[in-house]
C-alpha cells in the first residue's frame, strides 16, 4: 500500500499543516483535511510513518462525529470514499487519498487541548507520584497506576506548534480564555467522554483518557480536527485491565514505550522505529478501528 509522508495537491492552497493532518482550504468556508501517515510521540513528529494510520484516524473520526453530533456539534462534513462524486470539490482527489481525506467546516480553532482522564496514565500518573495532583486537580491519595479515578477528570494543556505542550490548571485556562469559553470547552469535554466511554465500555474498550480540539463557528464552540481515535486516545481492553501496572493498550501507547526504552531525550530529532514497531503498531491501531466500530477496515476503500 501507498504510505502517506505527506501531501502536495496541485492548485490547492495549503491551509496548514500540523504533526498528522494537511488541511487545503477548498473556499465557500470548507477544508479538506488529509489524516497521513506521519506519527508523532511526546509532540515531535518521527521519521517513521505507520502505513495505513492515516485511514484508520479518518474512518474512525467519522465513526465518531456521526454519533456524537448531538451530543456536541462538530466540523465534519463528509469522508471522501470513492473517487466519483466529487464535482463540489474544485480539484480531483488523488487515489492515495481516498478514504483519508474529509471536507469539513473551518472554524476558528481554540489553541487548547482539551483532555479528559477517567483512569490515572501517563503523564498524569507522573505528576500524581510527584504532588499528589493532575492539572492542580487534588486526587486521593494512594492511587496505583492505571487507577480509575472516583470521577473523571478534565485537565487542559496548551497546544504548542513546536516544543511540548504544557499542563495547565482550569484557573490557568480562564485566564487564557476567559471563564464563559473555559466553562463551555470543560461541559462539553466531559459530556463527550462520557458518551463515548459508555459506547466503548460495552465493545470491551475502556477510554482511559482523550483529547478533544475545538472552534469557534457562528458564535458556538465545536469539536474539530479528530476525534477520539487512537492518536488522541488511550484505549485500553476491558477483560485485561489490572490496576498497579500500564496496561496492553489499542494506540499508539507501543510507539511510546519503545522510544522510552530506546534512551531518546524526547528532544527532535526522533529516532527511526523498526520493523516490527512499525508492523505492531498498524495492527494495534486496525484492531482499535474494528473493536469500536464492529466493522473491517479493508485495505482499499470500494464503495
Amino acid at each position: 500500500m501507498t504510505i502517506i509522508h505527506e501531501t502536495n495537491l496541485p492548485g490547492a492552497s495549503l491551509f496548514h499543516r500540523g504533526k498528522v493532518r494537511d488541511t487545503y482550504d477548498i473556499g465557500d468556508g470548507r477544508l479538506l483535511m488529509v489524516a497521513t501517515d506521519r506519527i508523532s510521540a511526546f509532540d515531535v513528529v518521527l521519521p517513521t510513518a505507520i502505513p495505513d494510520k492515516g485511514r484508520v484516524l479518518a474512518h474512525m473520526s467519522k465513526f465518531w462525529f456521526d454519533r456524537t453530533d448531538d451530543v456536541v456539534p462538530n466540523h465534519f462534513i463528509r469522508l471522501i470514499t470513492s473517487a466519483e462524486g466529487n464535482d463540489d470539490l474544485p480539484f480531483a482527489v488523488p487515489p492515495e487519498l481516498i478514504g483519508r481525506a474529509m471536507t469539513i467546516r473551518k472554524a476558528e480553532r481554540v489553541d487548547i487541548e482539551c483532555i479528559a482522564r477517567g483512569y490515572i496514565s501517563g503523564s498524569a500518573w507522573a505528576e500524581y507520584q510527584q504532588s499528589g495532583k493532575v492539572c492542580g486537580i487534588r486526587l486521593p491519595e494512594g492511587l496505583e497506576e492505571s487507577h480509575e479515578l472516583p470521577e473523571p477528570i478534565f485537565t487542559p494543556s496548551t497546544k504548542e506548534e513546536t516544543g511540548h505542550d504544557r499542563n495547565i490548571s482550569f484557573e490557568e485556562l480562564v485566564e487564557i480564555v476567559g471563564p464563559k469559553t473555559a466553562g463551555i470547552l470543560r461541559v462539553r469535554t466531559m459530556a463527550l467522554y462520557r458518551y463515548a466511554s459508555d459506547l466503548a465500555r460495552e465493545r470491551g474498550i475502556i477510554i482511559a483518557d482523550t483529547k478533544f480540539e475545538f472552534g469557534w463557528l457562528d458564535d458556538e464552540l465545536i469539536v474539530i480536527d479528530e476525534m477520539l481515535t487512537p492518536d488522541s486516545s488511550r484505549f485500553w481492553p476491558a477483560a485485561e485491565y489490572r490496576t498497579g501496572r500500564s496496561q496492553p493498550s489499542f494506540d499508539k501507547q507501543y510507539v511510546r514505550d519503545w522510544l522510552s526504552a530506546s534512551g531518546w531525550d524526547r528532544e527532535p530529532p526522533a529516532p527511526e522505529l523498526p520493523p516490527d514497531v512499525v508492523a505492531k503498531t498498524t495492527e494495534k491501531y486496525r484492531e482499535a478501528y474494528e473493536k469500536l466500530t464492529g466493522e473491517n477496515l479493508k485495505y482499499t476503500d470500494t464503495n
